[in-house]
């Protein structure tokens, strides 16, 4: 289905070729003076330049030539051209209710699947195994995950990376802490050659089924541990180096513990992930690309794109156009080690063999930024994408407490991701229970489903790339430009449904005859009533507008335009709402009229909610 201003700049572009000037002159945008009019054109001011004519002359002529047009497809009820050159224009009502039953018959209300089954990378998890998830992991999270549930409904084939860290440096302190907590395990029994009783670690058997040697507690306490230990013995850092070493070559014990340090946490990163409503096609790590490193840089050194500077390798990224100066990409450093972007480009090689994407989307924080453009441009310049291809990096403001820092606890450390959770939860719980409207059971599961909404609009409603402050109070509101508050409008409407079809239903059979017809059959299959009231027209008018938004809020890479769109719509119903008596009114069919409208409604706000990850409870 055509996007309604679309639609209404096809009829001004003829217009403009009706008149003798070029229909590119015709866009059409939201007005910004609603009082005046609800679309504008400001094409007759650039055309005055081409023309030679004036602005207001042009704007006389296109305006006279669209009401000869609208008279013939009811679209416009006004159209009038004003100094010193803009040409206003009103939608009719007709027009208006007939887009809006358009959008009632359509699969996905009208959005238009744009994507082909083009494929997208989406990476957007980065979390690091044998860690908990903290908030520093959330926004990266939920924002990838509405890119990618976006990115589905617009009909792309997204396919969502976790992009695991299980590769570094991590995994040796853990091997090395284990071996002195708990030196009996067999892991620390064998030899890489055969000894004197036939042991070798070649013989260690690859069977997965033995229980792991620690739970995910013990492990999200022994890397802490060792990791401050590193920091103050350099021999237990050495022996943590090489224990890296020997499982990146393939030491057979210490990949045992390696595949149960990953069962372990992907068991837990899973249930955490599960939590926020966010989930992954891939399930990958660093590891994953570890196979293709060797032939890549046997590759980039062999076309003479990787040279060797201060003992380590590199390949130069920078262009004569670049704002300032920046370093070549290092693919191996000098003693012999790949770095991140190794893996990335090693990652990428992995991604064009098994999808072929036409758009990689990265969501990182802000400091990564070099890194991203370094990796891109390798990958551009190698040839292992095609030059066509789209590589985006969003990087993500950081997420800060009042004092506009880092969110932190009241202790100073760093905040695990179910535990703020739990806070926003029993935030909402708390104002749930001050109205005392459910029993606790009940309470508990609603406060589940809000809280979530909370924290998730709290952050999407924010630019991508801006900081935000992360307040409580204000997330679990129920008034303002919240989740809850786009919850509410959806439980509101439900309830007034919910109270129409009872009315229905209950009446005697006669009446049901009669008010059937005339009221739930005319509800259900009739068409949509032309608006009534200015307040009925404004929620009719940020209707149309969903496809527009959720094409917009995609292609920009834009959650929050997703957020402000449901947060106006709701506010437009608010103001509907309290100036129309809805079930009381008496005329059965005005009434199924307003049914109709406010049914749209709610799909349009639910709909828009699953793209944010996030769902309305029955009651609140």
């Amino acid at each position: 289905m055509k996007k309604i201003l679309d639609l209404i700049a096809e009829q001004m572009r003829a217009a403009f070729e009706d008149c003798g000037y070029a229909a590119d002159y015709g866009k059409v945008t939201l007005s910004n003076r609603p009082d005046l009019c609800e679309y504008q054109c400001n094409g007759a001011m650039a055309a005055a330049k081409a023309y030679h004519k004036k602005p207001i002359d042009i704007a006389n002529d296109v305006a006279a030539a669209l009401k000869n047009r609208a008279a013939g497809n009811t679209m416009a009820a006004s159209v009038e051209a004003v100094m010193p050159g803009f040409i206003n224009l009103k939608l009719s009502g007709e027009y208006l209710a007939a887009y809006l039953d358009g959008m009632r018959s359509e699969d996905k209300l009208g959005v238009e699947e744009c994507g082909g089954g083009a494929t997208v990378i989406v990476d957007y998890g980065g979390a690091n195994v044998a860690k908990p998830l903290h908030v520093g992991h959330l926004r990266t999270a939920i924002i990838g995950e509405c890119i990618k549930r976006m990115g589905n409904y617009l009909g792309y084939r997204m396919v969502g990376d976790v992009h695991l860290g299980d590769w570094g440096l991590q995994m040796g302190l853990i091997i090395e802490e284990l071996r002195d907590r708990k030196p009996e395990l067999p892991y620390f029994h064998y030899e890489d050659k055969r000894s004197a009783d036939g042991t070798c670690a070649e013989d260690f058997p690859e069977d997965d089924s033995e229980e792991a040697p620690f739970t995910i507690s013990e492990l999200e306490e022994i890397y802490p541990a060792a990791s401050a230990k590193a920091k103050e013995d350099e021999s237990f850092k050495a022996r943590a180096q090489e224990a890296t070493f020997r499982l990146q070559n393939g030491y057979p014990p210490y990949r045992a513990i390696w595949r149960h340090i990953m069962n372990v946490s992907l068991a837990d990163l899973k249930k955490n992930y599960g939590s926020l409503n966010v989930t992954f096609d891939l399930w990958k790590g660093e590891s994953d690309a570890q196979p293709y490193i060797p032939g890549l840089i046997e590759d980039l050194t062999k076309r003479g794109l990787a040279y060797e500077s201060e003992g380590a390798l590199v390949v130069d990224i920078a262009r004569p156009d670049d704002p300032k100066e920046l370093p070549p990409c290092i693919i191996r450093k000098s003693d012999g080690a790949a770095l991140y972007a190794t893996s990335d480009l090693g990652t990428i090689l992995e991604r064009e063999r098994d999808y072929a994407p036409s758009e990689y989307i990265y969501i990182t924080d802000k400091r990564q930024e070099l890194h991203f453009i370094q990796v891109f441009r390798v990958a551009k310049k190698a040839g292992y994408v095609k030059p066509e291809t789209k590589m985006t990096h969003m990087m993500c403001g950081t997420m800060n407490g009042k004092d506009g820092k880092p969110f932190k606890t009241r202790a100073g450390g760093v905040m695990r991701l179910e535990n703020l959770i739990r806070e926003i939860d029993e935030a909402v719980y708390d104002r749930i229970m001050e109205n005392r409207t459910m029993d606790e059971e009940e309470a508990g599961e609603a406060s589940r489903i809000i809280g979530l909404a909370a924290l998730k609009y709290g952050d999407l409603s924010n630019q991508v790339s801006k900081d935000y402050v992360f307040d409580v109070d204000r997330f679990t509101s129920f008034e303002g430009n919240t989740g809850p508050y786009i919850l509410y409008t959806i439980v509101r409407i439900k309830s007034i449904l919910s109270k129409y079809e009872q009315s229905v239903a209950g009446a005697s059979l006669a009446m049901k005859y009669e008010q059937g017809q005339a009221a739930c059959g005319s509800e259900a299959g009739g068409k949509m009533r032309p608006a009534q009231s200015a307040e009925e027209k404004a929620l009719m008018l940020k209707l149309s507008a969903y496809n527009d938004v959720v094409e917009t809020a995609f292609a920009e890479k834009a959650p929050h335009r997703l957020c402000q769109f449901i947060y106006e719509l709701s506010d437009a119903f608010g103001s509907f709402y309290n100036t129309t008596m809805i079930l009381k009114e008496e005329d059965e069919e005005k009434k199924a009229g307003y049914i109709r409208l406010i049914r749209l409604v709610k799909d349009v706000l639910e709909s828009c909610i699953d793209l944010l990850g996030f769902e309305a409870p029955e009651r609140m």
